[in-house]
Formats: structure tokens, C-alpha cells, sequence
């Protein structure tokens, strides 16, 4: 959400901001409704007071002997022309809060203009590409071949993007998760949470995938939300409070299962794990003040890039155009892993400062020490990493010529030792 006393002051800006994502002009809008509700809430406070003031005129004429009819009209045509404001008040309030909901978060000064993926901007990147002396093989192959990676019993459970996971690969996919969350909670700082997956409207509304977002969720019969990522129930930790500065940065991290309706994905990554409607996903959210955001935006991102660091795999960190960021965000950086059965990066992660954006719509906020006012908090988020994304890279970057699967060395604690991961293994 926006601060429309930011809009009114600056309008020209505003419109600039968001036409860098491609969005038509709309201060003007804003601002005319902005005037008229304003207007209207004026004259209700004086048609209010005038009522009020007439009708206690109307006891000290009748106790007088007076003739009161005149005030008894006055505050009877006050009385529906209320009325008729607050109605009128309302419907403006409606459509403002409407467009407002609506709208993106403006980019930070230094994201690169552009409209879609092939304008972000490669800033840095690990390791180098794993040379075979075969044709790698894509994961879905590599797992079909091993026996543990089942397309067909999903597809007759659940339909299409769903897989069911069996024997070492099963495991695999719950080390991975472990490792992830073990290493974030020890080494870096981050309170681990075990939160809802189902969440009210207001949690939606509050990390914005609500209202313009709503076909990208699954919804139940009775009115909740299963969680697209672990960000919508951690970042609505802070909903509605006045947070003790001297506990900022918060942190937090969470491994959850995640759904998501791939609305509009017909067609892309039918095959194999990539985009499904159930995976698994070790999410990260920092709560800061506001001149602290910028700097744990850097830190978020170096956190999931060890992850990927500790695993030998091969990345790229990419700062997103204006056009490719997530409605949300102000600035986002994504990890890009190398997958040699595709021969190109995938996201693996996604790392995104909000700014305040998200805050305004929790109403999360801190106050300054030694100031008497409040502050909207600026809420971050990021993959620690996507567990089932990581899971594909692994099979593709420690396959081997045979069909076996080498199991990286930071994981093998949490496989009971087993190097390696055979057929049926």
C-alpha cells in the first residue's frame, strides 16, 4: 500500500515509479477521489456539529415556550443530508482503497528499467559449470530411472504437477530441508517457525497477494488460504503492533509445504518437478527498521547463496528489471542454479525487499527511541532455499555416468551416511 500523502505531494513521481512496470498513470485518479472523499469527510464534521448544535437549541426553545418546528425541520433535513454523506463517503472510500490495493510498490532508484526477464542483470556469479563425459540427463529422467520419482501415482492422486517422492530421494528431499534450516538457524541468526498453512484474508491482503493475486492461490470451502509461500504467515507475525525497536531485525525462517495454482502456466515445466501445485520451500523473512533494510537485503541474499555455496553447485545472482519484480517488492535479487539437463540457470531463489509497502497494509509498525510518533517497519523476504528446486539441481549436477546420484558431502549426515543413491536406493 501506498502513502497518498507521498502521492499528493508528489504525483509526477509516483506515476513514474509505476509507469517503469508498465502501469498507466493514475496520481490523477487517486487524487481527485483523494479530494472529494476529503471534501466529503469535511462536510459530514460540520453537518454533524450544525445537527448536534440544533438539537440541543430545540430543548432551550421548547423550555421557553417557544416554537422549535423551524430547528425540528432543520435537524430532520440534517439527518437524511448525513446520511445521504456517509453513504457517499463510503463509496468513495471504496473505490480509493480499490485502486490502491491494487497497485504495485514502487522500484528503488538504482533497478534496472526493463519489461520482463531478459532485461534483469546478471551481477555475479559461483563455481564453475560440472563437466561430464555423457549426456546429462534431466531430474525427472534421473529420478524415474532410480525408481523413486513417480509422475503417474501423482497424476492418479491429484492430476497433473504433483509427484510422489520414495525411498532415498524422499530423504534426500528432507535433508535438504533440514540442512537448509539447521544452517540458518545456527549460523545466521534466524528464529525458526513452524506457522499455519492456512490463512485468513487478512494475512493475504497484508504481503499483497490479496486482492489482485487471487487466482494464484487455492482457497478452501470455508474461506481460508493455503499459503503460496511461508512469507504470508510469517510476515503477519508483526500485523497490527508497534514493534519494540530494540528487537529489530527480526528474523525468521520457516519450512512449509506451499501451493500454488500455476494460474496462466499452462504449458511451461509440464514435465518433472519445477512448477507444481505442492512443493516444499525453506522461507526466510526479516523485519527491520526502515534505514536497516538495504543492508539485510544484502545479507538475505548471501544467506541462501551459501546454501548453494555449501553444496558445490554452480549459481548466478541477477538483479530483477522493473517489469520482472513481484508486485510487492522495491528491489529483488534472484538465484539462478545451473542445471545441466536443461543447459541453463533456473530460479532457485528469490530475494526481495518490500520497503514498506507490505507494513502499510499489517499496520506493522515501530517507534524511534527518542521519538514520539511511529514508523512503518520494512519487511523482506527470500527462499532459504526452494527445497524441491535444490533437490532437482542436485540430481542433475551429481549424476553420473551409470544413473547413480552422488550425494553432496554436507548432506550425508543427514542421510545416514549413504554416499551415493542407486537404483531403488
Amino acid at each position: 500500500m501506498h502513502d497518498i500523502r507521498w502521492i499528493r505531494e508528489n504525483p509526477q513521481e509516483f506515476d513514474a515509479g509505476l509507469a517503469k512496470r508498465g502501469q498507466e498513470p493514475v496520481a490523477e485518479t487517486i487524487l481527485s477521489l483523494d479530494q472529494e472523499l476529503r471534501a466529503c469527510k469535511t462536510a459530514l464534521q460540520d453537518d454533524q456539529a450544525r445537527r448536534n448544535e440544533a438539537s440541543k437549541a430545540i430543548g432551550g426553545v421548547k423550555a421557553k415556550g417557544g416554537d422549535a418546528n423551524e430547528l425540528i425541520a432543520e435537524v430532520s433535513s440534517l439527518k437524511a443530508r448525513i446520511q445521504e454523506t456517509e453513504e457517499r463517503e463510503r463509496t468513495l472510500a471504496e473505490q480509493l482503497d480499490g485502486i490502491m490495493a491494487g497497485l504495485p510498490n514502487i522500484p528503488a532508484d538504482d533497478v534496472p528499467l526493463g519489461a520482463d526477464e531478459d532485461d534483469n542483470v546478471e551481477i555475479r556469479r559461483f563455481g564453475e559449470k560440472p563437466e561430464f563425459g555423457f549426456e546429462p540427463k534431466e531430474h525427472f529422467d534421473i529420478g524415474e530411472t532410480l525408481g523413486l520419482m513417480d509422475f503417474e501415482t501423482a497424476a492418479k492422486l491429484s492430476g497433473s504437477r504433483f509427484v510422489v517422492l520414495s525411498g532415498a530421494l524422499a530423504r534426500l528431499e528432507r535433508a535438504l530441508g533440514l540442512f537448509m534450516l539447521d544452517t540458518h538457524t545456527t549460523e545466521f541468526g534466524y528464529t525458526e517457525i513452524s506457522p499455519p498453512v492456512l490463512v485468513r484474508d487478512d494475512a493475504a491482503y497484508g504481503t499483497a497477494n490479496l486482492p489482485k493475486f487471487a487466482e494464484d492461490l487455492f482457497r478452501t470451502d470455508n474461506g481460508f488460504w493455503l499459503i503460496p509461500t511461508a512469507e504470508m504467515p510469517l510476515t503477519n507475525i508483526v500485523r497490527e503492533s508497534i514493534v519494540d525497536p530494540e528487537t529489530l531485525p527480526r528474523r525468521y525462517t520457516a519450512m512449509t509445504h506451499c501451493f500454488r495454482s500455476e494460474a496462466g502456466a499452462a504449458g511451461k515445466d509440464t514435465r518433472g518437478m519445477i512448477r507444481q501445485h505442492q512443493f516444499i520451500k525453506v522461507e526466510m523473512v526479516s523485519v527491520t527498521a526502515q534505514e536497516q533494510s538495504n543492508e539485510e537485503h544484502e545479507r538475505m541474499t548471501s544467506c541462501a547463496e551459501e546454501i548453494l555455496k555449501r553444496l558445490g553447485l554452480h549459481y548466478r545472482v541477477v538483479t530483477l528489471c522493473a517489469g520482472d519484480m513481484g508486485a510487492a517488492a522495491r528491489k529483488t535479487y534472484d538465484i539462478e542454479v545451473w542445471l545441466p539437463g536443461q543447459g541453463r540457470f533456473r530460479e532457485i531463489s528469490s530475494c526481495s525487499n518490500c520497503g514498506d509497502f507490505q507494513a502499510r497494509r499489517m499496520r506493522a509498525r515501530y517507534r524511534p527511541e527518542g521519538e514520539k510518533g511511529t514508523k512503518f517497519v520494512h519487511t523482506l523476504n527470500g527462499s532459504g532455499l526452494a527445497v524441491g528446486r535444490t533437490l532437482i539441481a542436485v540430481l542433475e549436477n551429481y549424476q553420473q555416468a551409470d544413473g547413480s546420484v552422488v550425494i553432496p558431502d554436507v548432506l550425508r549426515p543427514y542421510m545416514g551416511g549413504m554416499e551415493k543413491i542407486d537404483a531403488a536406493g
